[in-house]
């Protein structure tokens, strides 16, 4: 470790959405990813990161270090009435950004928004950014805003975008969200003043569906994964052990029961085709990353700058419209500029990539991008909740390390508080705000040890669980506790609630005490 700093850190925090715990090469992956790699080899990289399974429950949790019904986002951005499911950021929380603005930072933020309430994709003229229920970036401390403030949508012709308050026009042109965003980023960090630390976030839509990539992007993988969904499984498993990321003891899950194998599996060159845009899509995401990168060195703050970067879920397994049988339109079924009518639908046969397409890459590929977890985004199984995490502050960690103590976005906060010299406040704004949740893991950045002291729990539309110490209890909707150990058995093959039901009352009564603590509401579909 380096001597003290004085000024306190830049902080860029990165999230990726809908990205699996093992679709980084520096996590086993077969896609292309160097500048993750290069940070992940020069910090610190977590095995036992969680997020909140949801892309807007993990959002609320990373900005505020609360979980995420205390902060009034417990499901997604609908407002369901109770206070913990308003469905965007509530008084009684208070942001990263605001805490950092308080320090005297200038706080940026490039990206997907997705915790101030619901926006009406198909009607624009519904949409209300700034009302009381529909807080914006700008309004919950950052000094700079670029992106998108709802949840997805087309990379070519993204609605919802804005520039700090207004909303920026559609045009037909060359533009691709990803590479927006990382610009934006970019463009930021150039003009922020040099006589202040920056906090900046930078939150990408990407990979999460649609399939939008570039011709080229998708030609670098096209006939990587003819070998199918079997065989790659198999390879990132064997590539996670050698890493040391796993325990070489912990069996990989069954392949999910509603997918074929790969040699039933029809369409197959479609198959390999719509997880190649995936990657395509990854890969650019990290191209960006390594402008963002590339900037804060030529900037000369790099050695000064924690940089972290997750994923605010699993997997995707979720369908799109031509699943749903309603007959309604497709709430993102919105048509390029140029003429043409989005195809919307897994249509087998047709490539994915273009902007009059709308895919998404499906269960059986999700779980490979889950590797070797159950289950996925949505439930809390550890498919669902497990997010490759990277730390990297060359000023602080002088020896790259793997960490395999088990941590939470709530503790990113607290991290980042710690890092910045910067205070938790027990009001905001003239609100008094709900204690802070999480726990710092600087020790871990500077090569100490660090064990989260309390509890970890989830709940996300009835999926339930809670972490203590080894021990995991978990339950999906409507059904039983299953508990599992998690030192001999983190891919949660063998249930042993039967032979621990002591174990099993008191941690679900630990459950009971914190969901009742948070405002968790019983889950009506």
């Amino acid at each position: 470790m380096t001597g003290a700093v004085e000024r306190p850190p830049n902080v860029v925090l990165i999230l990726a959405d809908d990205l699996g715990f093992s679709d980084l090469g520096c996590y086993g992956s077969e896609i292309r990813t160097p500048n993750l790699d290069r940070l992940a080899r020069s910090g610190v990289r977590f095995t036992q990161m969680y997020n909140a399974a949801r892309c807007c429950p993990s959002r609320a949790s990373l900005l505020t270090g609360l979980y995420a019904h205390q902060a009034g986002v417990g499901h997604m951005t609908d407002d369901l009435g109770a206070p913990s499911y308003r469905g965007y950021l509530n008084r009684s929380c208070v942001t990263i950004a605001e805490a950092l603005r308080a320090r005297g930072y200038t706080t940026l933020m490039s990206g997907k928004w997705h915790v101030g309430g619901g926006y009406d994709i198909l009607n624009p003229d519904r949409w209300r950014p700034g009302d009381a229920t529909h807080p914006t970036p700008r309004q919950r401390g950052f000094d700079r805003f670029y992106g998108i403030v709802a949840g997805a949508g087309s990379y070519f012709y993204p609605r919802t975008l804005m520039r700090d308050d207004e909303f920026v026009p559609l045009e037909d042109s060359d533009f691709y969200l990803t590479d927006a965003i990382s610009d934006h980023a970019v463009q930021m960090l150039e003009e922020a003043a040099s006589d202040k630390p920056f906090f900046l976030h930078v939150t990408y839509t990407a990979p999460h569906w649609p399939l939008h990539a570039s011709d080229e992007d998708i030609a670098g993988y096209e006939g990587t994964y003819r070998k199918g969904w079997d065989a790659i499984r198999a390879a990132r498993h064997e590539e996670l052990k050698g890493l040391g990321l796993i325990d070489p003891a912990w069996d990989i899950s069954p392949r999910d029961a509603s997918s074929p194998p790969w040699d039933d599996a029809p369409d197959q060159d479609w198959e390999d085709l719509r997880m190649a845009t995936y990657a395509a899509q990854v890969e650019c995401m990290d191209r960006g990353i390594g402008r963002i990168l590339t900037s804060l060195r030529r900037l000369g703050v790099e050695e000064n700058t924690l940089v972290m970067f997750a994923s605010d879920n699993g997997g995707c397994a979720e369908f799109l419209a031509e699943d749903t049988g309603t007959g309604e339109r497709f709430r993102y079924d919105t048509d390029p500029l140029d003429g043409r009518r989005m195809r919307v639908g897994n249509i087998a046969g047709l490539r994915p990539g273009p902007a009059d397409t709308f895919m998404s890459y499906g269960r059986s590929w999700a779980n490979v991008s889950n590797s070797p977890f159950r289950s996925f985004k949505r439930w809390v199984h550890e498919g669902g909740i497990s997010t490759p995490f990277i730390a990297s502050w060359p000023g602080r960690v002088d020896v790259p390390a793997i960490t395999h103590e088990p941590a939470h976005f709530v503790d990113v906060f607290a991290t980042c508080l710690d890092a910045a010299g910067a205070r938790y406040p027990a009001e905001n704004d003239g609100h008094a705000v709900t204690p802070l949740e999480g726990e710092s893991f600087l020790p871990l950045l500077a090569g100490g040890e660090w064990s989260r002291q309390q509890p970890i729990f989830f709940e996300h539309e009835g999926n339930r669980a809670v972490r203590i110490g080894p021990w995991k209890l978990v339950s999906e909707f409507g059904g039983g506790w299953e508990l599992y150990d998690m030192i001999d058995d983190r891919t949660e093959l063998h249930d042993v609630s039967g032979r621990c039901v002591p174990r099993v009352e008191a941690m679900a009564a630990r459950y009971g005490q914190w969901a009742e603590r948070c405002g968790v509401r019983a889950w009506r579909p």
